[in-house]
């Protein structure tokens, strides 16, 4: 049996997609304008495997004469910028149409299914930052009981609560039931569950977030690996972006203890796709445009991956990637539509120029190669290009 391992880096894109603009996202380009904006980045084994041959403009991390894995980059064919698109594209599931959003907040009917589903009143019902929102209405909340509701740029309906006032358990019972509400044509892509803890001016959210996607709409990837019988594992949220189908995933608190439980997946799994999402990115740094942040969580990745590539053998493959952009240096906190980095590592074999790829879905389409799949699915295998030449 083979392995491979899916790496999401969230949110770390790799500059404007040729449709950026009608995203309103022109002149988006994550890791370049963070590289230029700290000076230079100093990622030197993510340099030798190639990504700055996948992306020509970040400074400190130049092209490499002879890199260590092939290198690219992803154009999303869905339409969208989110993470569940991005996810559900790599498995070879296309979304023709985006997920609905919210500039304005939630129309009366929907907020009154809520709270009847709920059993709660709400309060917020506006795009916003989940830290601002929280201390804006936190009192109120622990005050009346009444539910945390808000959304952003993204097809999201983010609700929070106290853990004082309401249980974690219970806030995601409520969640469930509003994911049922939120169908059809109110069919977001998340219903996020955002506990919290601490008092006014100084509430802090816990490590409880849970995602409940909308179900993909056929068999996917995972769906199929099922069927056939190949192991699937993951790190992160990946089982929340597919509603917990066709995977389980250990969660983590950050971006840190990802690494470190990813690490001992490869050194304890003998066979089948771990994936793995590395969120901090997104929704810790993009998000809030802390550059500082993120520059410091890419160096993390680059001093954990030796020990990543050393687990890996020979005939195994490691895919590193993203689902989306999301820059922190420009003024929007939202995603933004960029292509995407592309490195796939197999000990021994030259890195090749692996082009720009015309979807997402090139990623999973690979992996059901190694795997000896044939799906039916969307997407071009780039395997034998990774494989073709051994190193010298």
């Amino acid at each position: 049996m083979s392995r491979a391992l899916l790496l999401v880096l969230d949110g770390v894109g790799a500059g404007e997609a040729p449709d950026a603009r009608d995203y309103g996202d022109e002149g988006s380009d994550t890791l370049g304008n963070l590289s230029r904006a700290m000076g230079g980045l100093d990622l030197p084994c993510l340099g030798s495997l190639g990504l700055g041959n996948a992306h020509g403009s970040i400074m400190g991390v130049p092209p490499v004469e002879r890199p260590l894995a092939s290198f690219g980059s992803m154009l999303e064919a869905s339409a969208g910028k989110d993470s569940t698109t991005g996810h559900w594209e790599m498995m070879g599931i296309v979304t023709a149409e985006p997920f609905p959003t919210y500039p304005s907040g939630f129309p009366p009917e929907v907020i009154r299914a809520l709270e009847s589903a709920a059993g709660r009143k709400l309060i917020g019902n506006t795009p916003a930052s989940g830290t601002r929102i929280i201390e804006e209405l936190g009192p109120e909340h622990q005050r009346t009981g009444a539910l945390i509701v808000y959304t952003s740029a993204d097809s999201v309906l983010q609700i929070a609560a106290h853990e004082g006032v309401i249980e974690p358990q219970e806030l995601y019972d409520i969640c469930e039931r509003a994911r049922q509400v939120m169908l059809g044509p109110h069919a977001v892509s998340r219903v996020i569950a955002r506990p919290f803890v601490g008092s006014p001016g100084s509430y802090v959210r816990t490590p409880g977030r849970r995602d409940f996607s909308i179900e993909p709409p056929g068999p996917g990837l995972l769906d199929l690996m099922e069927q056939a019988g190949i192991a699937r594992t993951g790190v992160g949220k990946v089982d929340d972006l597919f509603a917990g189908r066709s995977i389980t995933t250990t969660h983590v608190r950050d971006n840190a203890e990802g690494l470190e439980v990813l690490l001992e997946m490869l050194r304890s799994t003998a066979s089948g796709l771990i994936f793995a999402n590395l969120c901090d990115f997104d929704t810790r740094w993009g998000h809030r445009n802390d550059m500082q942040g993120f520059a410091r969580g890419l160096e993390e990745v680059d001093r954990a991956m030796p020990a990543l590539l050393e687990a890996i053998s020979e005939g195994e493959i490691m895919i590193a990637t993203a689902d989306h952009g999301n820059d922190p240096t420009t003024s929007s906190t939202d995603h933004s539509r960029e292509r995407v980095p592309l490195i796939a590592y197999s000990p021994g074999r030259s890195g090749a120029d692996l082009g720009t790829r015309s979807s997402f879905s090139d990623a999973g389409a690979t992996l059901a190669e190694l795997f000896g799949m044939e799906t039916g699915l969307p997407g071009e295998s780039f395997l034998s290009a990774v494989m073709g030449t051994e190193r010298e």
